[in-house]
């Protein structure tokens, strides 16, 4: 795995502690089952994005959504079924198993709503933009010097 060195990034910047970690986290080789359930981010406008994950045969009581702090978590507990147990698959080519997926937020992004529809579940993101980091025009005071 390759590594990289942030040190002459933190040298000439100030609060950008959580930076690292994220850069970790994206790196890492360490999540097992990763891949499951697919996913897509989707940037509909400059501030709205939405997430959609795959999760054919999950009820919405067997879905739970939180976020902490800046981090969005999406559960999906499977429950146990006996009529699951006297059915014979010939073959299983949909999971039926268990999932945390977690996603990284932005401080100005906020949860809006979430919604499943055919096995599909869309949660919307919208980025709110503090007034002060909102572009403005700064006024130029112009004082004419009054000669006598």
């Amino acid at each position: 795995m390759t590594t990289f060195d942030l040190s002459p990034l933190w040298r000439s910047s100030v609060g950008f502690d959580e930076f690292d970690r994220l850069f970790d986290s994206v790196f890492s080789t360490n999540n097992k089952g990763a891949s499951y359930p697919p996913y897509n981010i989707v940037k509909h406008d400059k501030n709205i994005y939405q997430i959609t994950m795959a999760i054919a045969g999950f009820d919405q009581d067997q879905i739970n959504i939180s976020q902490e702090g800046n981090l969005l978590t999406v559960k999906g507990v499977m429950g146990n079924d006996r009529e699951e147990d006297k059915t014979e698959f010939l073959y299983r080519g949909i999971a039926n198993r268990n999932f945390e997926r977690k996603f990284e937020l932005a401080d100005t992004v906020k949860v809006i709503k979430a919604d499943l529809k055919n096995g599909l579940l869309s949660i919307d993101l919208e980025r709110e933009i503090p007034e002060h980091q909102k572009p403005r025009n700064i006024q130029i005071n112009t004082d004419k010097l009054l000669s006598a």
